[in-house]
């Protein structure tokens, strides 16, 4: 017996195939070329695989998905479910959003796949997908689902710091002599996740002062836009890193210091936004339970 509403998302996500499996839903592995080679985020590409391929100075690019692969990742869901809620990476960061969502109006998709385009990517996302599991649990059908996500779509934030300016340097995103003069001020970019979109915030000497920019930028977000929802005790506290364990591990403990009586989930950052930032990063970001309607 097929159930009422499935989740699909992809791998900007930060969910893994294994945790995809425990939760119930799918997760589309992202390509990525190497060197001109197609792989596969988490099947064919280990996170740590990716790092050293990185690091070694390969050429990466990010690639969509092709529709073939999301078609027969929705034909699969549709097999169990009734409708399905396909979460992918957020319309201002890439263009699959849009590509699917004009997918979705053909047949045999209209009317049983709802792609949301929530804003979302890396921790934020993977919170909103288990807010979403809540909904469903709730009763809420996949385009009642898609209205109220895309409502709360302005309800998060998210900081990153930079440890390295070498790979916004490869993306275009910096010259080559910012790059340069960068590295020998020890200038820390720090960059903010809005909506979707990615765009600089500060820049800061030094990473110990980026990150204290960003614990008191989100303090500062928490006290203001985010008043209410923190009162109500709907607002999370996220974090995500593509640094090292235990400097990840001191990073949460620095948040948690910060914000008392919070929990915070850490997620890695996705290699999508890991390709842009190199390794090093730290982020650290909120949002909000999705608004239920009255």
């Amino acid at each position: 017996m097929k159930k009422s509403v499935g989740i699909v998302t992809d791998s900007h996500s930060g969910i893994s195939q294994e945790e995809a499996a425990r939760l119930g839903i799918m997760v589309l592995p992202m390509p990525f070329y190497i060197d001109g080679q197609c792989y596969y985020e988490d099947v064919t590409l280990s996170r740590e695989e990716f790092f050293r391929k990185l690091d070694s100075g390969a050429e990466i690019t990010t690639s969509q998905p092709s529709p073939a692969e999301v078609m027969k990742l929705w034909d699969q869901a549709l097999e169990k479910y009734h409708e399905i809620a396909y979460m992918p990476i957020s319309s201002g960061l890439s263009g699959s959003c849009a590509t699917a969502a004009a997918m979705a109006q053909e047949e045999p998709y209209e009317g049983r796949v709802f792609v949301v385009d929530h804003g979302r990517v890396s921790t934020p996302l993977h919170r909103l997908i288990l807010d979403t599991m809540e909904l469903i649990e709730e009763g809420h059908g996949a385009e009642e689902i898609k209205h109220m996500v895309e409502d709360s779509r302005e309800d998060m934030e998210i900081y990153i710091g930079v440890d390295t300016l070498e790979h916004l340097k490869r993306g275009g995103r910096i010259t080559a002599a910012a790059a340069l003069l960068g590295t020998v001020l020890n200038i820390k970019p720090v960059l903010k996740l809005d909506v979707g979109v990615l765009d600089s915030f500060k820049k800061c000497r030094g990473f110990m002062k980026a990150k204290k920019t960003m614990i008191e930028a989100m303090g500062h977000d928490m006290d203001t836009r985010f008043r209410e929802q923190k009162e109500k005790g709907e607002l999370y506290l996220l974090a995500a890193s593509s640094a090292s364990e235990e400097e990840t591990r001191q990073w949460v403990k620095e948040i948690q210091e910060a914000f008392p009586g919070m929990d915070v989930m850490c997620d890695n950052l996705s290699l999508g936004v890991s390709c842009h930032t190199g390794q090093g990063a730290l982020g650290i970001g909120c949002a909000c339970r999705p608004r239920r309607k009255v």
